[in-house]
């Protein structure tokens, strides 16, 4: 059984989780150098949103 779920980080970046364990971080900030990944500018852009969580497959 795998479990995907995309969490969206309090003032940071998209995150994959399956089974639990970060795969990747996808900006969201718009100010990495590193798109669409994040590269922790985030901190430097002092960028603010909610957190939110969507269960993607869990099967």
């Amino acid at each position: 059984m795998v479990e995907i779920k995309i969490k969206s980080s309090k003032d940071g970046p998209n995150l994959v989780i399956i089974d639990g364990q970060v795969k990747m971080a996808f900006c969201r900030c718009g100010h990495s150098n590193n798109k669409p990944f994040c590269d922790g500018t985030h901190h430097k852009a002092k960028f603010e949103a909610e957190e939110k969580e969507t269960q993607i497959f869990n099967g």
